[in-house]
């Protein structure tokens, strides 16, 4: 008896494989719009608050009084919850406290509205996001491995914010200034670095309950890291009222 194989069994296992592939491949883009589709409106919300809030008047007299350290650190506060809570809260309630941050985080970001031009401000926006758009494009399509670079990112950042609570008493203009450009430099790494490191994660959300937590995480990082690199390029770019 002839000893053969039937032709199709030799086709089917290359086929499955190339439309898994395909499948991983449209469930990656899909995953990774969702997260820029968070992060851009979070971008929008913060936007629309911080201009509402300076054109009121509110935030000239609020940003005068001891609250203003309350609007400034609720932020933050935010930020911690929704990070060492993520496994004990629901996604739905992530994405409260994710729109109630952006929300808060235009209250804060009110005061450049009363100490920069306007056009000024427009023009730091677009520069930002024509350097986001293009460092987190390379994140993402790069094949070189940027997690090594995660340490020194982050140790970067706590010196970076130690050296910025020093300059608020030391107040010089010199320290301010190398500040803003290490802040730049060191939050447009970050934005190809955190690219990577959520395109990386889908491998391990896909298909689980921690996926929508996963997208809202993700917005979160880019988010900061375009707002803190957007600050920074103000401080050095912006032309003050």
């Amino acid at each position: 008896m002839a000893n053969w194989t039937d032709p199709r069994a030799t086709v089917a296992a290359p086929t499955s494989v190339a439309s898994g592939a395909a499948a991983y491949d449209a469930g990656l883009r899909r995953y990774m719009l969702s997260v820029y589709n968070y992060m851009a409106s979070g971008v929008l919300l913060t936007g629309i608050v911080a201009l509402a809030f300076a054109s009121s008047g509110l935030a000239a007299q609020l940003l005068a009084t001891p609250l203003r350290w309350v609007i400034m650190l609720a932020p933050l506060a935010f930020v911690m919850v929704m990070s060492f809570g993520i496994n004990r809260i629901s996604t739905a309630t992530l994405q409260l406290l994710f729109w109630a941050f952006a929300t808060v985080m235009g209250l804060s970001m009110a005061s450049i509205f009363l100490v920069f031009t306007g056009t000024s401000i427009a023009q730091t926006f677009f520069a930002t996001a024509a350097a986001f758009a293009g460092l987190s494009l390379w994140g993402y399509t790069t094949k070189r491995d940027l997690s090594g670079f995660g340490t020194f990112l982050v140790m970067g950042l706590v010196g970076l914010i130690v050296a910025s609570i020093i300059n608020i008493f030391l107040a010089s203009s010199v320290m301010s200034f190398a500040i803003s450009v290490i802040g730049v430099l060191l939050f447009a790494g970050l934005t190809a670095y955190d690219t990577q490191k959520i395109k990386s994660v889908y491998a391990y959300v896909a298909g689980t309950e921690m996926m929508g937590k996963a997208v809202i995480m993700g917005a979160l990082n880019l988010y900061l890291d375009f707002v803190n690199m957007f600050t920074f390029l103000l401080n050095l770019m912006g032309s003050r009222d």
